[in-house]
């Protein structure tokens, strides 16, 4: 099964918890720190369910959303501005994306480009950025850290037990691989009241600093920045969020 498959009929609500706010707020002044305000056309990676998306079009954005789950997409484009025409989703792998035009800057948010596990392919996706961004747009993403996923995540589970929904999440890291495994159980209630499971696996890499430093630069993009999250500070040695920009020369 697929990554977030299942997962995508509930994933809203397990996510309820996550700052979505400060997160936008957070991104929204990046990208107005390197010169894209409200009115510019941005394009979201790893857009799942559009509600970043919709965050950002509430604040005078213009909007197009990719995303690899068929699912995730359903559920964005059921909410309702995709029908009016107020907000594109595109249903595209980021490491092979077809665009028709040029965007005034690219974003990721909510750790996307860790489930790109091969270098190659992730400076692969910094390229295609590089080919669709306007002369002197950016690319703002970020990225669970090795730290967290070694010090945090590691070999613990965790669980949320609610009435309709219940999950399971187990992690197992690799060390030499630099990659996590994420088993997610899902029980979710039927109309009969019993409970149904579901199981999906999803994996996801750490990269280094330095690492994604040298893909932005062998991609043709410019490194501006890395911050730990929400703040304007240098990384930590436990930062477990990291935000990167990277920018087109003019």
């Amino acid at each position: 099964m697929s990554s977030y498959e299942t997962f995508s009929e509930v994933y809203d609500e397990f996510m309820d918890n996550l700052p979505y706010d400060e997160w936008v707020e957070y991104m929204d002044m990046l990208l107005k720190e390197q010169g894209v305000k409200p009115g510019a056309l941005l394009m979201e990676l790893g857009c799942g369910t559009g509600k970043v998306t919709e965050m950002f079009y509430d604040r005078g954005y213009k909007m197009v959303g990719l995303d690899l789950s068929a699912d995730m997409l359903g559920i964005a484009m059921d909410k309702g501005r995709s029908k009016d025409g107020e907000i594109l989703y595109l249903l595209q792998d980021m490491t092979e994306m077809e665009l028709y035009g040029t965007f005034d800057a690219f974003y990721s948010i909510g750790d996307s480009m860790n489930y790109i596990l091969e270098p190659e392919s992730l400076t692969r996706v910094f390229s295609l950025v590089n080919n669709y961004l306007e002369p002197g747009g950016v690319f703002i993403f970020d990225l669970k850290t090795q730290y967290l996923f070694e010090e945090i995540m590691a070999d613990n589970t965790f669980a949320d037990d609610r009435e309709e929904i219940s999950f399971i999440w187990d992690n197992y890291y690799y060390e030499e691989e630099k990659i996590n495994e994420y088993g997610v159980n899902i029980f979710l209630r039927g109309e009969d009241g019993r409970y149904d499971k579901f199981m999906e696996t999803h994996y996801q890499k750490a990269y280094s600093v330095e690492e994604i430093r040298k893909m932005i630069e062998a991609s043709g993009l410019t490194f501006v920045a890395v911050y730990d999250a929400f703040t304007k500070d240098a990384p930590k040695a436990d930062s477990e969020r990291l935000y990167y920009i990277a920018k087109k020369e003019q």
